[in-house]
This record gives C-alpha cells, sequence and structure tokens, in this order.
C-alpha cells in the first residue's frame, strides 16, 4: 500500500504512477482551448458544458466581442466560437479584429438571423464555418472535431499564409468597394436630387439596408425635412419611425459624426441604425439613415465606415457642384454682360443672340441630344459674336457693303469670340463651338476651312440656327426674308454651306 506522504526527492515512484502522471500532464497540455463568446449565460454554459464532458477542451467565456478580443490579448486560443448579434461589439465585428490579434485561430460563428449575406460576409472575414441558432449540440461538436483536425493537418507557416491570404482578400474586397463608391458618386450628374438618389440607392447596396432615408438639415430651426425615403411607405415613416429616431438624427447632427444606434439607444423595432451626416464646409446640411433588413443583424464598423466613407464622398461632391456652379454663373453673368454692352453700339447683336440660343437649344432637344451638350449649345448660342466687340464701329454698323478688307476684319469675331474665353477652362467645348460656327460643309467657310464631319458637330447645329435668324432678321443694311423664303435657302445650301442631315432636323424642330 502507498503512503500518503507527499512525494519528495527521496520518495519511491513507482513505474505505474509514473505513466499515469505523464498521461495527465500531456492530456492537459494537449487539451484544445475554446473560447465561447454569447451574450445569453444560458446558451454559453450548453456549449461549455458539452465541450468539457468530451475531455479534450478547455473552455473560455466571454459575453460579447469587447470581453473576448481582451481575452484573445491575454492568451492564445484554437478556435473562437461566437455569435454574431451581441451588445457592445458583435460577432462580425469581433471576427474582423480577430485576424489581427490572433490571424491563426479558427472561428465558428453561430445566429438565430441567418442571411446569405450574413454569412457570406462572415466566411469572407475568416470564419470557417457557420451555425445557425438553434442548433443541435452534436453539431456543433462535429463541426469543432472537424475544424481542429484540418488545423492539426497544416504547418504553422500555411495557417499563417492562409490567415495572411484571407486578411489580403479582405483588404482587396475592402478597396474594391471604396474604389465603386467613389466611382459611383463622382460619375453622378446632374442636379442635387440625383446626387442623392444615387447616395441612398449606394448605401442600400453597400450594406444591405431594409430602407434608407436622406433628410435635409434646418440649422436655424432645428428641424429635420425626410427628402428622399426608400424601402418604406413616406407616411409610415414619417409617422411611426421618424419620430422614434428623431433623436438620433440629432445626435448625428449636433455631433458631425456617423454612428450606429443600437437598441438601448431606440425602439425594440430598430436594433440597429446608422445615421450618418451631410456636411459642406463642416456645417450639416442632411443626415442618411439606413436600417437592416432583418432584425437582430446589428451594422458592424465596417459597415458603418462604408457609409461614412460615401457621405463624405456625397458632402464633397455636393460642395464642389455648390462652388462650381456659383463660379459658373458668375463667369456667365460677366460674358453676359460683355454681350450686353455690344447693344449699346449694335442692338442687333444681343437680341439676334437671345434669338439663336432659343433656336439651337430647340434643334439640340429635338435631336435628342445629351443634357451637357445642350447646355453647352446654350452657352455657345448666347455667346457666339461675343467677338464682335472687339469690331470697329464703321465696321460692324457699315449699312453699306464691305471691302474685302473690311469683312476679312469681320471674319477675325470667332477667333477673338475663342480668345476670350481661352483662359475660363470650364469653357473648353462652348470655344470650340464658338471657333468653328462659321465654317461651311463643303470647305469654303472661315476660320479654318474645315469641311464635313471634321467640323465640330454643335457648330454644324449653331450655323444653321444663326444663319436662319439672320435672314429673318432686319439689318441696316438689308431686310429680313420671309420664313419660307429663308427655308428655301436653308434646303438650297444643304451639303454646300451646311450639314443638310441637320437642316432636315432642324426644319422638324421649327
Amino acid at each position: 500500500m502507498r503512503s500518503n506522504q507527499p512525494i519528495d526527492e527521496t520518495t519511491e515512484i513507482l513505474p505505474g504512477d509514473m505513466d499515469s502522471a505523464v498521461e495527465m500532464q500531456n492530456t492537459f497540455m494537449n487539451q484544445k482551448k475554446i473560447l465561447v463568446v454569447d451574450d445569453y449565460p444560458h446558451i454559453r454554459d450548453l456549449i461549455r458544458e458539452a465541450l468539457e464532458t468530451e475531455g479534450h477542451y478547455e473552455v473560455s467565456e466571454a459575453e460579447n466581442g469587447l470581453e473576448a478580443l481582451n481575452l484573445l490579448r491575454q492568451k492564445t486560443y484554437d478556435i473562437v466560437i461566437s455569435d454574431v448579434m451581441m451588445p457592445i461589439m458583435g460577432g462580425l465585428d469581433l471576427l474582423e479584429s480577430i485576424q489581427e490579434v490572433q490571424p491563426t485561430v479558427l472561428t465558428i460563428m453561430m445566429t438565430a438571423y441567418p442571411e446569405i449575406e450574413t454569412s457570406v460576409s462572415a466566411m469572407k472575414k475568416g470564419a470557417v464555418d457557420f451555425i445557425r441558432k438553434p442548433f443541435r449540440i452534436d453539431e456543433l461538436l462535429f463541426k469543432v472535431d472537424v475544424s481542429l483536425r484540418q488545423r492539426e493537418a497544416l504547418s504553422a507557416q500555411e495557417l499563417e499564409r492562409n490567415s495572411r491570404t484571407r486578411r489580403l482578400q479582405g483588404h482587396c474586397e475592402d478597396l474594391s468597394l471604396r474604389n465603386y463608391i467613389y466611382d459611383t458618386i463622382e460619375n453622378s450628374f446632374g442636379d442635387n436630387d440625383y446626387i442623392f438618389e444615387d447616395v441612398v440607392e449606394l448605401a442600400m447596396k453597400v450594406v444591405g439596408g431594409r430602407d434608407c432615408e436622406l433628410l435635409l438639415y434646418d440649422v436655424e430651426e432645428r428641424r429635420f425635412h425626410p427628402h428622399i425615403i426608400k424601402g418604406i411607405n413616406s407616411e409610415t415613416y414619417s409617422t411611426k419611425i421618424f419620430p422614434q429616431i428623431e433623436g438620433a438624427l440629432e445626435k448625428a447632427a449636433h455631433s458631425r459624426e456617423a454612428m450606429i444606434i443600437t437598441s438601448d439607444e431606440c425602439s425594440e423595432a430598430f436594433p440597429s441604425v446608422i445615421c450618418a451626416p451631410l456636411m459642406i464646409r463642416n456645417q450639416v446640411f442632411g443626415v442618411l439613415t439606413i436600417r437592416k433588413k432583418e432584425r437582430g443583424i446589428a451594422f458592424s464598423k465596417r459597415e458603418l465606415d462604408y457609409i461614412q466613407t460615401l457621405t463624405k464622398r456625397a458632402s464633397l461632391n455636393v460642395e464642389n457642384k455648390v462652388l462650381y456652379e456659383s463660379l459658373y454663373r458668375n463667369l456667365i453673368d460677366t460674358f453676359k454682360s460683355l454681350v450686353a454692352s455690344i447693344q449699346v453700339r449694335d442692338s442687333y447683336t444681343e437680341e439676334h443672340s437671345y434669338r439663336v440660343m432659343d433656336k439651337v437649344i430647340t434643334m439640340a432637344k429635338h435631336m435628342g441630344r445629351s443634357n451637357e451638350e445642350v447646355e453647352s449649345v446654350r452657352i455657345a448660342g448666347m455667346l457666339h459674336d461675343i467677338g464682335k466687340i472687339a469690331i470697329p464701329d464703321r465696321i460692324l454698323l457699315k449699312p453699306d457693303r464691305l471691302t474685302e478688307y473690311e469683312y476679312k476684319v469681320i471674319q477675325s469675331h470667332p477667333g477673338i469670340g475663342e480668345s476670350i474665353l481661352k483662359s475660363v477652362m470650364l469653357l473648353d467645348r462652348e470655344r470650340e463651338i464658338i471657333l468653328h460656327h462659321h465654317e461651311r460643309y463643303d470647305g469654303k467657310g472661315y476660320p479654318h476651312g474645315l469641311s464635313g464631319d471634321k467640323i465640330p458637330l454643335l457648330s454644324r447645329l449653331l450655323a444653321i440656327a444663326d444663319s436662319f435668324d439672320a435672314m429673318t432678321s432686319n439689318r441696316p443694311y438689308r431686310k429680313s426674308m420671309s420664313v419660307d423664303r429663308a427655308i428655301q435657302e436653308l434646303k438650297k445650301n444643304s451639303g454646300k454651306q451646311f450639314d443638310g442631315t441637320l437642316v432636315e432636323c432642324f426644319l422638324q424642330s421649327l
């Protein structure tokens, strides 16, 4: 019989006792360390007891992602089993952080709200498996066992390499999505409402939103005005949802920070809402709100970052547009003043310019030209004779036939007009239209003698509208033609002075 005295250096150890001690030590050292993360204690207890019953697992617990992250910084684990939806820090945010703290640890995610988008997102962020709640305990044990066997089959170098690959894939996907946001917003044309529509649509795509709203903010009255509402009836939003999230909107507007509002701060019906301000010069002019498609699935920090990237980019686009339009209006007003100054010398020029502008706009719209092209011909039509400001009165207002020299001076006005606008980069297309609006289709025009399709299309349009108005207007040296006679002249010169196809389009637009 063995003595119960303590073992010391002089105590004899029997062979059987040595084998048993070594076996116990090896068992302890070979135990796989598992961290169970769930905000429901009874679920953690169930999983812990089942794993410990297996005999070769050492189990730790955490009630949310933040607590789990602190444990991961202190101790090495083989597997993390985590719920997706938890307060403070959810499972998907934890999954991202694990890649930085312990990149070789395996992660199995659990959720009671399994969406394809959520599971795919989890897999992309490094999860090795996904379990739906309620789950069978034998299914969980099976997945844990298989995952550990796969892990043991890989060397340490392979585990690290796989982890780096997952992180690289995540970084590439993140960069691609941010570039997609940039490109979509940069290519958003039209007035601010078009930009806002694109922002709302893009927000729903990026984070899988159930509904999304853009509200304009009146700083002085501190009131929100729903402007664009997607995914929900406007009346329902205004009467039921807006009153419950108004406090969150005010919080986002006053802090000037994008934030995730959880069930602790808003109605149980909206467990996760993103509120992101839109700002110009650090002044909030609107707030974007978006809710998840399914209850129980919280927004992640990465999704918040995506929405913040979107709202910042959209705000910058709107700000640039406002500044551009302000500069643009000032420029156009300046050039209008120049055109008006010609009226002091020649009342025909200003009136003719605005009539030509109306005609060429009508023609361009009739042909289905783009909004950008219509805007270009509007400006070019208004400014096409601005070069006449440099023509001497004795030539510009001469009631008799012009000499060859005087005619050459008159012919210089397209080039002078182009030069006046040359310093304005915003008007590059309009300069080209103005420079070539006296070219002829047969190549006998000026200033460069271009012919056919070598003449810019919008210059060819302007040439027809300009000539038609000149023919149907009184001048000091001749009386106006009738409209019918002017139409005949256009047809007569089709293919010579004018593009015949465009003449037909012009006549149809009259």
